[in-house]
C-alpha cells in the first residue's frame, strides 16, 4: 500500500508513565521549606537540621528521579530544572557533612564562602531558567522567580558574613539571609501550590486549581 502526503500520520503512543513534575516540585518545596526555615531564624528551638537527611533522599532523590521521568517524557525544561536542583540539593547534603562539619572549626568564614559560591553559582542557572521558565506557565515562573531572590539574598549574605558558623547558622550581618529564609519560605509554598494544581488537574483532567499560561509568547 503507498502512502501519500494525504496519508494520516499515526498518534504518537504514550509515555506510560504519569507527569513527574507533581513529585518534583513537592520535593522541592518540602525541603526549601525546612532549610528557609532556619535561615529565616524560626527554628530557634530545634536543631536546625531537620532538613539535612530530607535534602538527600526527597529534595536530592526524588527531585533527580522526577528529572529523569521528564526526559522520557521528552520535557527538556522539567528534565533540566528538577536533574539540577536534585543534584543541588544531594550536593549541598554532602558539602554539609563531608566539608563544612568537618573543617567549620578551623576554616573559619571561609565556609560561608564556600556557600556563597555555590548559591552564586546556582543563581547563574537560576537566571537563565527563569526566562524559559516565561514559556511554561505563571505559576511554574513564580516558582523560578521567587527562587531566584532567595539565591541572591543568600549569595550576597554569605559573601557579607563577618563571622564563621556552621551553616545554615551563619553569624554576623544576618539580615541579608534571614530574608533569604522567608523569601524561601514564599518560594516553598508557591511551588507546593504549583504541584497540587498538577496533582489536581490530573487526576481530574480539567482546571481546578489555575497555573495560568506563558507570560508571553517567543
Amino acid at each position: 500500500m503507498s502512502t501519500t502526503d494525504d496519508a494520516p500520520v499515526p498518534a504518537a503512543p504514550p509515555s506510560g508513565i504519569a507527569d513527574p513534575a507533581p513529585l518534583g516540585l513537592a520535593a522541592f518545596a518540602l525541603t526549601t521549606f525546612l532549610l528557609s526555615a532556619v535561615n529565616a531564624g524560626w527554628a530557634k528551638y530545634s536543631t536546625g537540621f531537620d532538613w539535612w537527611g530530607f535534602a538527600i533522599a526527597y529534595g536530592g532523590l526524588c527531585q533527580l528521579l522526577a528529572g529523569m521521568w521528564e526526559f522520557r517524557n521528552r520535557n527538556v525544561f522539567g528534565a533540566t530544572a528538577f536533574s539540577t536542583y536534585g543534584g543541588f540539593w544531594i550536593g549541598v547534603g554532602l558539602w554539609l557533612h563531608f566539608v563544612a562539619g568537618p573543617v567549620a572549626a578551623t576554616a573559619g568564614v571561609a565556609v560561608d564562602r564556600d556557600l556563597a559560591w555555590i548559591l552564586l553559582a546556582f543563581a547563574i542557572f537560576n537566571t537563565y531558567m527563569l526566562i524559559c521558565s516565561t514559556q511554561v506557565n505563571m505559576a511554574v515562573f513564580a516558582v523560578f522567580l521567587t527562587l531566584e531572590i532567595t539565591e541572591i539574598l543568600l549569595f550576597i549574605g554569605n559573601f557579607t558574613v563577618t563571622k564563621a558558623a556552621l551553616p545554615p547558622f551563619a553569624t554576623g550581618d544576618t539580615a541579608l539571609i534571614e530574608a533569604g529564609g522567608v523569601v524561601g519560605v514564599i518560594t516553598a509554598l508557591v511551588a507546593w501550590y504549583t504541584s497540587m494544581a498538577g496533582v489536581m488537574n490530573g487526576h481530574k483532567g480539567r482546571v481546578v486549581f489555575p497555573v495560568g499560561g506563558p507570560l508571553f509568547k517567543l
